[in-house]
């Protein structure tokens, strides 16, 4: 049986959502991403001060990091189109990276990963769901790549199951501060009017 993915409709659809970027969706994704880069670069401080709370649990920490996921999710709600998501994400790691953070360049990668997963859940709706469901879905889906990575690269020295409530511990951050606080600052941005050039402004 097809899935809807698989028709070709679908895909000419996502081919036109993708060839109809308006010079303000570019300029409103970099103000977003600029505007959130400042305020990862925040958390890093945060994240940095919080550290000795968590001493008897280390993976507790992570109650803290789904802000780190809010670009992507917040730019794909805002712009809706193919891309919004992964432009948004990357915009926002780079000013993170160059305010400086104890990550370093790294945290680009770690933008687009993070960009790019919301992005793959955005796609399975074909650009056309926008619903609380969809935002706490794509932000959880981002939660997986650090809930991963962090764990190969800066846990290596924990338990699994240390490890293991990380990971989940990331992803239901993701899945309430970036997910749940996307989509409610969408609709407040949407009431405000200051989303009138987009269909986000019809929340």
């Amino acid at each position: 049986m097809s899935t809807e993915t698989e028709t070709p409709g679908f895909w000419k659809d996502i081919l036109l959502r993708l060839r109809s970027w308006r010079t303000v969706d570019i300029v409103v994704a970099a103000v977003i991403g600029v505007a959130i880069g400042v305020v990862f670069w925040a958390w890093n401080i945060l994240w940095t001060i919080t550290a000795p709370l968590f001493v008897a649990f280390p993976p507790g920490q992570a109650v803290i990091y789904g802000m780190w996921l809010i670009s992507g999710v917040l730019g794909g709600l805002i712009i809706r189109k193919p891309g919004a998501a992964l432009l948004t994400a990357i915009a926002a790691a780079s000013v993170s990276a160059v305010l400086g953070t104890q990550w370093g360049v790294m945290v680009i990668l770690d933008g687009t990963l993070q960009g790019i997963l919301p992005e793959l859940v955005f796609l399975a709706f074909g650009y056309r769901r926008w619903n609380m469901g969809v935002a706490v879905l794509a932000a959880a889906v981002a939660g997986i790549s650090p809930a991963i990575r962090d764990n190969l690269t800066y846990n290596v020295t924990w338990s699994l199951d240390l490890k293991l409530a990380y990971g989940v511990i990331v992803i239901v951050s993701a899945a309430v501060i970036a997910g749940v606080g996307a989509r409610l600052l969408t609709t407040a941005l949407a009431k405000s009017g200051a989303l009138a050039p987009f269909p986000s402004a019809r929340d």
